[in-house]
This record gives C-alpha cells, structure tokens and sequence, in this order.
C-alpha cells in the first residue's frame, strides 16, 4: 500500500525542490546549468590563454597565416568613411566610455531596478575582464601591426576592446535571455572585432582572443552569483504589473 501511495508524488531533491518522480528536480537543473556555465567558462578562458601561448611561443609572436590574409584584405578595403566608423567603435569601447560611463550607467539602471546582485554581476564582470585583458597583455607582449591608425596601450593580445564587449553581450544574454538580446550582442561584438582590426589595432587573433576572455568571465562569475542574479530575476518578474503577485 505505501509503494502506491508514492505513485505520482513528488520526488524530493537534495537541496529541497521538487519535481515530478523520476525527473529532474527544479533545483538540481539550476545546478547543472551553474556547473556547465562554469565548466564552459573555465575552457574558454584556457583557450584564450593557450591561443596566446601558442601565437607567442610557437609562432615567435609573429601574425598568423589568416591574420595577415585578413589585415591585408582590410587595408585595401580602408575608406576615410569606414575609419571614421571604426573611430567612433574605438571611442565607445575603449577610454572613459567604456572604462566609466558605460558600466557605472548599467549598473545604475540595474540599481534602480531593484536589482544590486546583477549590478553587481556586471560590474565585478567588466572588471574582472579588464584586469585579465592587462595580465595576458603584459604575459605575452605580442606587437601590434604596424598599420595601426590610433593610439593604444602596450601589448596587442588580447583586444581590451573586443573582451568588454564580449563580457557586455554575454552578461546582458544570461540575465534576459531572449533571441533579440543574444543577436544584438553578437553583432556588437562583431562590429567591435572588425573595427579594431580595420583601424589595425589588432590582429583577428587578438580580437578572438578577447571575445573567448570576455564570455568566459562571464560563464565563471554566473556559476558564483547565478542563484542571486536569478532571485532577483524572480522578483522582478512578480512585481511587473498585470502579474498575479502584482495585484
């Protein structure tokens, strides 16, 4: 009789919640999910330092193959208009903007929303990512191409600019994960690439090396502040108005 009676109830998983028997509880799926977004970040953050390693140390630091193919297609693409863009991409990610304006107004408007863990999420993330940028800098020394149109820091692997964006998008996507907000970052991202090596800041290594930085950043520090970033996603959604805890 007690075997029947456990017939379609529920099965308790080990931090408390619930599912049905048999399937996997609400909360060991957000544990998966924080365990695969740290193992991912984990990779992509070896990537980017294997991907320097090999560029320093096996290539002697010198352009890639598909680096120079794709510096030399740029340079007989280069155009005062398309510099110009270029410009105002290296103005936006790079600087006082990117530095300041952009992550403290972000996060402003996280705070405001009642929102200071994904705040906090963002800012730690865009820090963080900078902070590595300068250490794989100063670790490799790789030189920047010679066709370089602006002035930047020492060191041209990995691009600062491409990992701000890169940690932007992805943190942007694993807080609203909707299809608009993962196209808009990966064209942003893409568009911060290409203008970096358009103006010949970077090589397109660089710039890959930036983006694997960025989003595993932001895969690592999800897996820590996840439960907290998704609390407050929770009680966001409760409070938008014509929702059931609403009225």
């Amino acid at each position: 009789m007690q075997e029947h009676a456990h017939d379609g109830q529920y099965a308790r998983d080990e931090l408390g919640s619930t599912g049905p028997a048999g399937s996997a509880a609400p909360g060991t799926v957000k544990r998966m999910t924080r365990v695969w977004a740290l193992g991912a970040g984990i990779v992509l953050l070896v990537l980017a330092v294997v991907l320097g390693a090999y560029i320093t140390t096996g290539n002697q630091g010198q352009p890639l193959a598909v680096d120079a193919a794709w510096m030399n297609t740029l340079l007989a693409l280069r155009t005062t208009f398309w510099i110009n863009v270029s410009l105002v991409f290296n103005a936006v990610g790079g600087g006082l903007i990117a530095t300041f304006i952009v992550p403290i107004s972000i996060a402003v408007a996280f705070l405001l929303a009642k929102r200071p863990w994904t705040a906090s999420y963002y800012l730690i993330a865009t820090v963080l990512g900078a902070g590595l940028v300068q250490v794989l800098k100063h670790l490799f020394g790789r030189a920047r191409p010679e066709e370089i149109l602006v002035h930047s820091d020492f060191g041209s692997y990995p691009s600062g600019h491409a990992a701000n964006a890169a940690v932007m998008a992805a943190v942007l996507f694993i807080v609203f994960p909707r299809v608009w907000v993962a196209v808009a970052g990966a064209v942003y991202t893409a568009l911060m690439m290409l203008s970096r090596n358009y103006l010949g800041a970077h090589w397109l290594s660089d710039t890959v090396g930036g983006v694997l930085l960025g989003v595993g950043v932001a895969l690592v520090l999800w897996a820590a502040l996840g439960p907290k970033v998704q609390a407050e996603s929770a009680l966001a959604g409760k409070r938008q108005p014509g929702t059931p805890e609403s009225r």
